[in-house]
């Protein structure tokens, strides 16, 4: 696993000096003391059971602690938990998910408004800037309107790289399109929403991030920017650069999405 910062190594060297990474154990009594910014004692008592779920597998499975340390940091764990989460609410669809209006090139909630396009971890921003790298200089969604997420077709308005989408994208629904009409040109109707375990997959690495303090650094990324600087042709570790969040974003995203789902 390779440190995020000089002083993360510094880190590193020291508890390898002193006998190597934590064991699972130790993550597990990390897990105990953290603390989310942002989340009421119930969710975040929920996102601890959800990542000890992941220590539990990845120890029967013999995962090396490393690798577990590495998910976690780079934003792969709290993917794979917030999915699995989202399989098990599909199985019985909410009224929302059976009612929804999403369509291919129905794409108003690709129009991003605020500039950022939603909060992406580092894991999910590789797999974006991998996708999109080829579509470099290629006319891209900001050709249909100048807002739009650089990853659709400005065409079809459809995404050019579906299956490399992150969460953000997985879980929006709607059970209105013209609403998303509306609030892409900055309305305010009802009808548009996440999936509950968006909330999950934010929590989860929010209490990622505390887990791992004087191990490695926990970041997460705008989607928006990850995506322009992959059509512009940056590689990936000036787009990540450029896109990558202060913490407080992540403490930010997980009181609005803990907003949202009381609401």
């Amino acid at each position: 696993m390779k440190p995020t910062s000089s002083r993360a190594a510094r880190r590193l060297s020291k508890k390898a000096a002193a006998g190597g990474p934590p064991t699972l154990a130790a993550l597990d009594a990390r897990i105990t003391r953290a603390k989310i910014k942002g989340l009421t004692t119930p969710l975040e008592d929920r996102a601890k059971r959800i990542l000890r779920s992941y220590l539990q597998t990845a120890q029967t499975y013999g995962m090396p602690v490393t690798d577990v340390i590495a998910e976690m940091g780079n934003g792969e764990a709290s993917r794979r938990l917030g999915a699995a989460v989202r399989d098990e609410i599909l199985k019985t669809p909410p009224d929302a998910v059976r009612k929804a209006a999403c369509s291919d090139g129905c794409a108003f909630c690709c129009i991003l408004s605020g500039g950022e396009g939603g909060l992406i971890t580092q894991a999910e921003a590789k797999t974006l800037h991998t996708a999109l790298s080829p579509l470099q200089g290629q006319p891209d969604g900001r050709a249909w309107h100048k807002n739009a997420c650089p990853a659709l077709d400005p065409e079809t308005q459809s995404c050019r790289v579906y299956d490399a989408r992150p969460m953000i994208c997985r879980s929006f629904l709607s059970t209105d399109a013209e609403a998303c009409r509306q609030n892409a040109e900055g309305g305010t109707e009802q009808g548009a929403g996440l999936l509950g375990s968006h909330l999950d997959y934010l929590a989860v690495h929010a209490l990622c991030r505390q887990v791992l303090k004087g191990i490695t650094q926990v970041h997460s990324y705008s989607l928006a920017a990850v995506a322009a600087g992959a059509v512009a042709g940056d590689d990936a570790e000036t787009s990540l650069a450029n896109a990558r969040h202060k913490p407080s974003a992540l403490d930010t995203a997980c009181r609005d999405g803990a907003n949202a789902a009381s609401a």
